[in-house]
């Protein structure tokens, strides 16, 4: 289907604060690996206090106190950045709902702060550590968005093109992160010991095929298109090596007592690689929002 490309209204692109938003999106994912090292270190609680570590800014860093508190110190150094973020924005965004985005960002990363904090104060409560851990993956898909919406392709404006499929391809897209974010909760469930691992592994029977079909709708509708088609082929890679690492997680944990690090590894990279998955599939479904129209709806005579 030919698409055709409609001039940006947008402001200029400027390289400085795509630069800084893509810094803070990889900063953020080295965040998302920092918290899952310290659940799958049996960390949480080695640091019983917050937001001091044993009442002190730098404690002794041995243990499981080298995950919680270099943690703590990866989200801090995330906060700052995510301050920095919000004011750049602020200052020099003329789109309002981009100066919006950015204050939506820095609010997000102080509620995880506090949650993060209640973890801790509370003992690990189910509740708090997996809304912990899903606002984690979803700052982590804010980032990434900024990062897209400030690119020198956002800019150049939107390649327009015709969805013709049913269901709309513009429903699916948003399907499609809306069920990676509930397969997210339910691996931070059972990482936290609030159900079995069995939930989580149908999830992914069936979020990984609705991943499938989208992606080749896409590909399939759209071959040439310069933003579709590279979405749909790193969502699509991205979430094959999610697959692999979760079988790999799975059976890296029935087998820990013999080979605990390997455990560590597996399962890091697999929360890791959950949150980009999820991104990704935000990613996909900004720019099918963005670039595909609405199947045109003929009246039919009575």
């Amino acid at each position: 289907m030919k698409a055709y490309v409609t001039p940006s209204s947008t402001p200029s692109y400027s390289p400085g604060l795509h630069r800084y938003a893509v810094a803070l999106a990889v900063c953020t994912l080295l965040l998302v690996v920092a918290g899952a090292s310290v659940t799958s270190n049996q960390a949480g609680l080695s640091v019983p206090d917050w937001p001091l570590s044993y009442g002190q800014v730098m404690p002794r860093m041995t243990g499981g106190v080298l995950f919680e508190h270099g943690h703590r110190m990866v989200a801090t150094f995330v906060g700052m950045l995510t301050i920095g973020l919000a004011i750049w924005l602020a200052i020099a965004e003329r789109r309002r709902w981009m100066k919006t985005l950015g204050w939506i960002a820095l609010g997000a990363v102080v509620l995880q702060g506090l949650l993060g904090g209640l973890t801790v104060l509370l003992l690990l409560p189910p509740a708090v550590s997996v809304s912990h851990a899903c606002l984690a993956q979803l700052f982590f898909s804010t980032t990434v968005a900024i990062a897209v919406f400030t690119s020198q392709s956002w800019q150049k404006g939107p390649e327009l093109a015709r969805d013709f499929g049913t269901p709309s391809l513009r429903s699916l897209a948003v399907l499609v992160p809306a069920l990676l974010l509930l397969q997210v909760g339910l691996g931070a469930a059972f990482r936290h010991g609030a159900m079995t691992v069995m939930a989580h592994i149908v999830g992914a029977m069936v979020v990984t095929p609705v991943v499938l079909i989208v992606c080749a709708f896409v590909l399939h509708q759209f071959p040439e298109h310069r933003a579709l088609r590279p979405a749909a082929i790193a969502l699509l890679a991205i979430t094959g090596a999610q697959v692999l690492l979760g079988i790999g997680a799975y059976l890296t944990r029935a087998n820990a007592d013999k080979n605990p690090l390997a455990m560590v590894i597996v399962t890091v990279a697999h929360v890791a690689t959950g949150a980009l998955t999820l991104a990704s599939s935000v990613v996909l479904a900004i720019q099918v929002r963005r670039n595909v129209t609405a199947p045109i709806r003929e009246a039919v005579a009575a």
